[in-house]
This record gives C-alpha cells, structure tokens and sequence, in this order.
C-alpha cells in the first residue's frame, strides 16, 4: 500500500469521526444527552452503529471527542517547548491557545451547560481530567528528573489541568489564568508577603 493511499485511508478515518461527533453534539444540544440513543447519532451521521464504535469507546465519549488530542497537546506542550522557555510558560501559552478557542466557539455555552446539567458527563469529564493529569504529572516529572510519581508534579499538572474551570466565571477569565500562571511561577503571595 502506498503513502498516499495510507493517508487517504486516515483522512477518511478522521472525517467520519468528526461527523459523528458533529452530528452527536446537534443532537445532544437539540434534545438533550438523555434522550439521544446511539442509534440516534449513527442515523444522523449516516453510518452503522458499528462504526460509531470502531471511533468512540461510549455515549459519553462522543462529547469529549477531542480527549486524546488534549491529552497528548498538553504533553507535546512539555515536551517540544523551545530550550529557552520553561514548562510552566510553555504550559501558559498552551492553556491560553485552549481558552481562546473555546471562548471563541459558537456553542461555547450549550456545550458547558450540557456537561454542568447532566452528572453522567460531569463523572466522566472528573475521570477523563483524572487520566489527563496522570499524564500530564509523569510528563512533568520527567522534564524534572524526577521519579513518574512524584506528587509535586502531580498536584502542579492538576492545577494547571483545573484553571480554565477555576477561571472560566469571572469578567477577565485570561486575566485570572494569568494570575494562575502567576502563582505557580512566584509562589503564593498576600500582597507583597509570600507564604513560603
């Protein structure tokens, strides 16, 4: 098989995963998760229930259909960060990448309403932010040196992970995502007095 027909063969691969989770998230949005069956998304998109699941492990997954791509842009933002930066910088102007899109897409709001109004996706964003966090921790801790564990690197990829939900509330939300970065970079401060 030839380069190029390999690559056809993904490109139509990674368009039919993107049309069902297009057509998942219409539906969602219009009727709610609850009352979406499977059947329902794979009629919408035009393919078997089969294929829906040669794409996505679950229901819940077609909501998160990016899962795997911010996972591994989180890692990719440690790992192939310019000599001269440093991962918490790296790591900023990655969340920053992550936010400006999101802040810009048209059904923002339905989309985080959905997941707020429907506890089964609100477990699942917890267990997926879990695994993201795992992996994010070891990353850090092998830029460091340090061992896969270390739960200094674990709690930092964990914050890191929460700020767009810690920032997303407020007037200023890259204001407040850059006070994060802040704290992370200086430590923790009241003002002038540092708590450390």
């Amino acid at each position: 098989m030839t380069t190029e027909n390999l690559g056809r063969r993904e490109r139509k691969k990674a368009a039919t995963r993107q049309a069902i989770a297009d057509a998942a998230l219409t539906l969602f949005l219009e009727r709610g998760y609850d009352a979406v069956s499977i059947k329902d998304v794979a009629d919408a998109a035009d393919v078997s229930v089969t294929t829906v699941f040669k794409h996505f492990s679950g229901k819940e997954a077609l909501v998160f259909d990016l899962d795997q791509e911010m996972e591994t842009g989180f890692v990719e933002a440690v790992q192939t960060r310019p000599s001269d930066q440093s991962v918490v910088d790296a790591l900023h102007d990655h969340i920053l990448a992550l936010w400006r899109a999101f802040e810009g897409h048209s059904q923002r709001n339905q989309f985080v309403a959905l997941i707020d109004s429907t506890p089964v996706l609100r477990a699942y964003a917890d267990r997926m932010w879990t695994r993201h966090t795992k992996t994010l921790g070891t990353a850090l801790a092998k830029e460091l040196g340090q061992d896969a564990n270390d739960p200094t690197c674990r709690a930092a990829a964990r914050l890191i992970l929460d700020i767009p939900a810690l920032t997303r509330d407020g007037a200023d939300s890259e204001a407040a995502i850059r006070a994060v970065f802040s704290l992370l970079r200086d430590g923790w401060s009241d003002g002038n007095r540092r708590f450390n």
